[in-house]
């Protein structure tokens, strides 16, 4: 099992940046990738940034991409997201999620969810 715990969400003007955070713990050693997800009501939770975690190559959706990095830093377990030139169609709940390489299929593990709040 792996836990997870993000924070680092909050209110920013349009334009602004944040820095979101996700701690992971338990049995890390089995983690392939790590990966951000956002949701806003009454939408499918979509994917937003991810990164595999022995090599550091992340990859992006279109939406975020040349805005938003992802980053990990393997000695601390954690995985950053760096939002930068927000807009209020940022505006979510950020979800941290990672990838057991011993479980069959996708992300296995989820947090608690941060909310992300853009003002124009």
């Amino acid at each position: 099992q792996v836990q997870l715990v993000e924070s680092g969400g909050g209110l920013v003007q349009a334009g602004g940046s944040l820095r979101l955070s996700c701690a992971a713990s338990g049995h890390t050693f089995s983690i392939s990738r790590m990966g951000w997800f956002r949701q806003t009501p009454g939408k499918e939770r979509e994917f937003v940034a991810g990164i595999w975690w022995r090599n550091g190559v992340s990859y992006y959706s279109d939406s975020v991409k040349g805005r938003f990095a992802i980053s990990r830093v393997i000695a601390t377990n954690t995985v950053y997201l760096q939002m930068n030139s927000l807009e209020p169609e940022d505006t979510a709940v950020y979800y941290c999620a990672a990838d057991d390489r011993a479980v069959p299929g996708g992300y296995d593990y989820w947090g608690q969810g941060t909310q992300v709040t853009v003002s124009s």
